[in-house]
């Protein structure tokens, strides 16, 4: 697909954090993919890739850890041994960690002042419990904590011995199976691991209610209200997903209406649906001003409770559908979209029949539906509520 000569290759590792026995070690073993191999230096590596006018990016989440390439298509032949050369002979400096361990313990520190990141940290520790990987988050102590030898040691079980995953998306080359097979063929990646197989026990904490304090010369508050919910796999997911975009998923949304457009609290606020393995969450975010944040909790609650007793209306429902459905199409419009597409159908182990059951469902949805879906997942007693100041 494409009419420019442009590729994206997504090389996706089962390497998240919920593999890792000491915490950090797997975003650090992912980001130092670039730092060196027993041919090139950091340098060199980000020299190569700018030569070629490519970009070589490198994530880590929950369940997964990627390299992310994009290239020309006439220059994916001379790039593609390199990206080979980095997750089969990483040599992982010590004073290339020491760089990283200091940037990243710099932006934390930064980053702690900031009533939002506080927010979303504690959050997820509410819902999934501080030992869950979903819930654990990063320290100073932490990051002073990584080593040469256990970064190694993540590297070779998880990459080097790993389970690999391989999208790629553009004009194809012709003889793209052949390149592919020549530089990842012979490597070792041998793994089976995958996090459906190391599902940690959710423990959610007992209190459900927190107001804490963070900065006190700030003007806002960060709010969080969420709940657990189940994954992808749940026969409601879909469904709720059109009951979101009705009550916070979009501008037009109840939330956006009553909260920002009304009453003025906030420049925007959302709701929104995770999308992790194990089970995801249902979330409202927002910021708000000190003196009106306990009311915005209160119209978040107020909504949920009208979800509840009165049927959306059909203009209303309507609106959302077009909307899902418009959303949809600018999703697909272009290669690298639609290789998105894919990538969350294979790594949430779904097939293509998930995407039109999702089409079907929000075409053919009732009022009825999305009331009894309100009363079963909109229940205030059932969400966590945090403020930070």
């Amino acid at each position: 697909m494409g009419t420019v000569d442009t590729l994206m290759m997504n090389v996706i590792f089962y390497a998240g954090n919920c593999f890792e026995k000491q915490n950090l070690v797997a975003p650090a073993a992912n980001f130092m993919l670039k730092s060196g191999t027993r041919k090139k230096n950091a340098y060199e590596i980000n020299d190569f890739f700018e030569y070629y006018g490519a970009y070589l990016n490198r994530s880590a989440s929950h369940e997964t850890a990627e390299l992310t390439l994009h290239c020309m298509k006439k220059n994916f032949a001379d790039l593609l041994p390199v990206v080979s050369e980095l997750i089969a002979d990483s040599v992982f400096p010590e004073d290339e960690l020491e760089i990283y361990k200091k940037n990243m313990q710099q932006r934390l520190q930064v980053n702690l002042r900031k009533n939002d990141f506080i927010a979303g940290r504690l959050i997820d520790t509410y819902l999934f419990g501080a030992d869950h990987p979903y819930g654990r988050f990063s320290s100073m102590e932490d990051y002073t904590a990584l080593n040469i030898p256990v970064v190694k040691d993540f590297y070779n079980q998880y990459y080097l011995h790993g389970r690999c995953v391989i999208f790629i998306a553009g004009p194809l080359p012709a003889d793209i199976q052949k390149l592919v097979e020549t530089y990842f063929g012979s490597l070792p990646l041998s793994g089976s691991a995958r996090p459906g197989g190391i599902a940690a026990p959710i423990l959610p904490v007992k209190e459900k209610k927190y107001r804490v304090t963070n900065d006190p010369d700030s003007v806002q508050g960060a709010i969080r209200i969420a709940r657990n919910f189940p994954n992808r796999h749940h026969p409601d997911f879909q469904k709720m997903q059109v009951l979101n975009n009705i009550f916070g998923g979009f501008f037009g949304s109840r939330l956006m209406a009553n909260i920002r457009e009304d009453k003025g609290y906030t420049y925007g606020i959302h709701s929104y649906l995770t999308n992790l393995i194990q089970e995801s969450t249902f979330m409202i975010s927002t910021e708000a001003g000190k003196d009106v944040t306990e009311a915005t909790i209160a119209e978040v609650y107020k909504e949920m409770k009208l979800l509840c007793e009165e049927p959306v209306d059909e203009e209303e429902l309507k609106t959302t559908k077009n909307f899902m459905i418009g959303t949809l199409l600018g999703d697909l419009d272009g290669p690298f979209q639609v290789a998105g597409r894919w990538k969350s159908l294979i790594l949430n182990d779904l097939t293509e029949d998930y995407f039109y059951n999702g089409i079907e469902t929000i075409k053919t949805i009732q009022p009825k539906t999305l009331q009894e879906l309100a009363n079963k997942y909109l229940q205030a007693d059932d969400y966590y509520e945090l403020a930070v100041f």
